[in-house]
């Protein structure tokens, strides 16, 4: 059996947004008690990301690595059409991935105390994002 919804979301820009709870409510409604829910996000300037979701300071420090890792502006790249922060994006993205799986039992997500779903917008401007979660069992 399996069940399958995208969900939209409103980044603010270069920034995370706790998307746990609406990955739940998708996972409540398949209807199914054992299996895995897949999250998958339909673009490439931006994450989905598995982590902390008690200190938000934990987030903070994931951002100052990734400007580490894919500084913006940085004058090998090449591609740069949208803006000093394109590539760099680009980038991050892949470094951090563009999906999750996630088991499932009892009808809800099988995530550990201190876990979360993040929706980590890499561009510095703010964007509509699409979601897919597919839950299957």
């Amino acid at each position: 059996m399996a069940y399958q919804e995208t969900l939209q979301f409103h980044t603010r820009g270069r920034s995370t947004l706790e998307i746990t709870g609406e990955v739940g409510r998708v996972v409540q409604a398949s209807g199914i008690d054992t299996g895995i829910a897949h999250v998958f996000v339909q673009h490439t300037s931006c994450s989905l990301l598995l982590t902390e979701n008690a200190d938000p300071a934990v987030r903070h420090d994931l951002e100052t690595l990734a400007r580490r890792w894919a500084p913006d502006g940085d004058p090998a790249y090449r591609h740069d059409d949208e803006g000093d922060d394109d590539m760099a994006a680009h980038a991050r993205a892949v470094l951090a991935g563009c999906s999750a799986s996630i088991p499932v039992g009892g009808g809800r997500l099988l995530l550990g105390t201190w876990q979360g779903l993040f929706l980590w917008e890499h561009r510095s401007r703010p964007h509509e994002r699409r979601v897919v979660v597919t839950v299957c069992g």
